[in-house]
């Protein structure tokens, strides 16, 4: 639970169209380290449930509405499924060139042999010609960026470790830059193209990489594999500690050691384990760098207090803060004329969801101001247009990810591109590329007037095989919830959809608990796979969900088990009764994270679904807090156990296991120090001991996510195995692992 799995936009869950993907991050961080032309196929109305489809309006032309795709021929393609999501290639990370003619771009292609996704470089002209790769490796390149000359850095590890590479400008064989004894993270360019920036984990109170290594050997070769703690954190999110800090370097190309920016400083920067080069900003005359990190002492576990800090570029003084609030401050950037530095702040300490603001301050006077204070959205991420006259921005937004235009004088916003799912904005000229996806589509590059027009696509990468696989149609309505409020879902219909036939119902809860399911291409919690198999979707948007104002956001807070319960049953209700079609006796719920909470609460208060599936969800609250790492989330939302319990004891399904009766999948990761898979374990015991049909999926090698594509094909097999059981009557389970 917590930020990592809130919604996937702007923050650690949602790098998938920013930077390396999460699933990138993970595999190649973790495992690399240690060690096409597109087909352009159109299908007649097909795409026209894009949000933002050529010849749409930016703000009205909401994906899915027409259900255009029903309306495409049947001949010659099939149910969307598991396979056809793991086949997208995700575009990620664009970067427009120097003269603004070219973006750079990841993409992501699914290996299945190998058992993860493989990262090359590819690139186009911003009119949607000249698509071409890059590179072409076994091995990932990621973080491609442009130098002045027009020339190409990268990371990648093709060299047994991650090292910068470089493509001259004309294009030709890559060549390594570096040959660091350690792994290369974060990479940026300085403005005279002379320089690189970029993080590299290392023992802080070590002089040199030398030693660092050498010290990594040691251990390595020890026979003694015991660690000891003396404070928190010990372990975060799926990796013990090992008192290595991320530091950020300068690097002078041909040059020899790179200089440690926050050397001696027990911090990391970027911010382990989700933050990126968004994290990192250089002046426009190279002179300083900035970067976020905490550096709260034994607090670190329990504070959220980010700052962004402000180190000459020469190392000839320590780094400073900027920030000085105490909750979070993010994103640091330097407006093009270098007088101003913005970030994104949270006001409240110690808590994660708080709305994010963006700050203004001036380098000469040190004054400041929040641009977005009238605004009640959260933006997630943010862009400077070359005159430095206009933020772009995007936020969650209705069961949305919009695209913004803020001017930076007044703060008036304007949208520029409503429905869908809009991230990571780059200017380019007079337009604006951004990468857009839908329920309907996965991400692909377009571009929108930088002062709003009709968006115009770019790239076309999956057309085909968006086209080769039905999709149902779908659609967002809303009712009265808790407390009177207007909350917000998303009915999926199933594939070839009869009217006047009645089918089963997966209903979907999110985790979070401030996240949101929305006009988005999950690659984990995707509803056209159920809508694939049969099955309507169905998501609401409770109260605790994002992009409805933060008051709606903050609304769960203490009350877990109350407003959000209230409305994800108050939304079935009004489901069943708007779309005749769903069958109220074949209705299977699902959740993870925070939603696999709600599927053990839910099992303690109601009877009325068929069976219900729990990804990483507690049991008890109390020894989660116990369990987990990041001590600020829980202490935000209940306190502390010892100070509150009855907190704790106010919505714990532990306290209401005497009367479940519902069917139970349960399915965890081993690696999963956010939720402990001794919930999980603790969940199926409970269901067995009482005697209720239920089942457990351990992942060993995987943590609150599932991120391996073959453990991927595995969890959907399961699932909807378990579904199927419950919901379509007597069918063949998918395999278990081990009987």
């Amino acid at each position: 639970m917590g930020k990592t799995e809130r919604a996937h936009r702007g923050d650690a869950e949602g790098a998938e169209v920013r930077g390396a993907t999460q699933d990138e991050k993970t595999s190649v961080k973790n495992v690399e380290n240690k060690m096409r032309r597109a087909v352009v196929v159109v299908v007649s109305g097909l795409l026209s449930s894009c949000a933002a489809v050529e010849g749409g309006a930016a703000k009205s032309g909401g994906a899915g509405r027409a259900g255009a795709v029903e309306a495409a021929s049947r001949a010659g393609t099939h149910p969307f499924g598991i396979e056809d999501m793991l086949a997208m290639e995700r575009i990620g990370d664009p970067r427009v060139s120097p003269d603004g003619s070219e973006v750079l771009f990841n993409l992501r292609t699914t290996d299945l042999v190998a058992n993860k996704g493989r990262t090359d470089l590819w690139r186009i002209r911003l009119d949607g010609s000249g698509l071409a790769r890059v590179t072409e490796h076994e091995a990932s390149d990621v973080n491609g960026r442009w130098l002045p000359d027009g020339s190409i850095v990268f990371l990648s590890s093709r060299s047994g470790s991650m090292q910068v590479w470089r493509i001259p400008a004309g294009g030709g064989e890559a060549e390594a830059l570096t040959t660091l004894p350690l792994d290369v993270s974060n990479l940026a360019v300085f403005p005279d193209g002379k320089r690189l920036l970029f993080s590299l984990d290392v023992y802080p109170e070590l002089a040199t990489l030398a030693e660092t290594a050498a010290r990594d050997a040691a251990a390595e070769a020890n026979p003694v594999k015991a660690r000891v703690y003396e404070s928190l954190l010990f372990r975060h999110w799926d990796a013990w500690e090992d008192a290595k800090r991320s530091h950020v370097f300068v690097w002078t190309i041909g040059g020899g050691e790179p200089l440690d920016l926050m050397l001696g400083m027990d911090a990391d920067a970027p911010t382990h384990p989700f933050g990126g080069t968004e994290e990192l900003a250089i002046s426009p005359d190279g002179t300083e760098v900035l970067f976020v990190a905490k550096d709260d002492g034994r607090a670190n576990a329990w504070t959220t207090n980010l700052d962004v800090w402000r180190v000459p570029a020469d190392g000839s003084a320590r780094p400073t803060r900027v920030s000085l609030g105490h909750g979070q401050d993010t994103s640091p950037s330097y407006s093009p004329d270098g007088k101003t530095i913005a970030w994104l702040a949270m006001e409240r300490a110690g808590y994660e969801a708080d709305r994010q603001r963006i700050v203004l301050h001036e380098t000469a006077t040190g004054g400041a101001r929040v641009l977005t204070e009238a605004w009640d959205r959260s933006p997630s991420e943010y862009v400077w247009s070359a005159d430095g006259r206009t933020l772009f921005a995007t936020a969650d937004n209705l069961g949305n990810h919009s695209l913004f235009a803020i001017d930076v004088a007044s703060g008036r916003v304007t949208t520029l591109v409503e429905k869908g799912t809009s991230a990571s904005p780059a200017p380019a000229g007079e337009r604006l590329v951004y990468a857009f996806d839908s329920l309907h589509s996965p991400v692909e590059l377009w571009t929108v007037g930088a002062a709003g027009s009709v968006p115009k696509r770019l790239t076309r990468i999956n057309d085909e095989r968006v086209a080769a696989a039905r999709m149902g149609a779908y659609e967002q309505f809303s009712f009265e919830g808790a407390q009177g409020d207007t909350v917000h879902g998303y009915l999926v219909k199933p594939i070839d959809f009869e009217p006047g036939q009645t089918y089963p119902v997966a209903f979907l809860i999110h985790g979070g608990p401030q996240g949101s399911f929305g006009d988005h291409f999950h690659y984990r919690w995707n509803p056209e796979v159920y809508a694939g198999a049969g099955y309507a979707a169905v998501m609401i948007d409770f109260h605790g969900s994002t992009g409805y104002g933060q008051a709606f956001s903050d609304a769960i807070r203490g009350d877990w088990g109350g407003a959000p319960y209230e409305d994800l049953m108050k939304g079935l209700d009004f489901a069943l009764a708007k779309y005749p079609f769903l069958d109220a006796k074949r209705v299977g719920a699902l959740g993870a994270s925070y939603g696999g909470y709600m599927i053990n609460w839910i099992a303690g208060q109601t009877e009325r679904f068929q069976c219900l599936v729990n990804h990483d969800g507690n049991i008890d609250e109390r020894m989660a807090y116990f369990d987990t790492e990041e001590l600020w989330f829980p202490e935000w939302e209940h306190g502390t156990p010892w100070e509150n319990p009855a907190g704790y004891a106010k919505h714990n399904p532990i306290d209401h296991v005497a009367k479940w009766k519902t069917p139970m999948l349960v399915i965890h990761g081993a690696l999963d120090y956010r939720v402990v898979d001794t919930q999980g374990m603790s969940t199926f015991t409970a269901l067995q001991r009482r005697g209720i049909p239920s089942k457990f999926v351990s992942f060993p090698d995987e943590n609150h996510w599932v991120l391996k594509p073959l453990n991927s094909r595995f969890w959907h097999a399961q699932v909807l195995g378990w579904l199927d059981q419950w919901l379509k009557g007597a069918q063949p389970v998918a395999a278990s692992a081990a009987r």
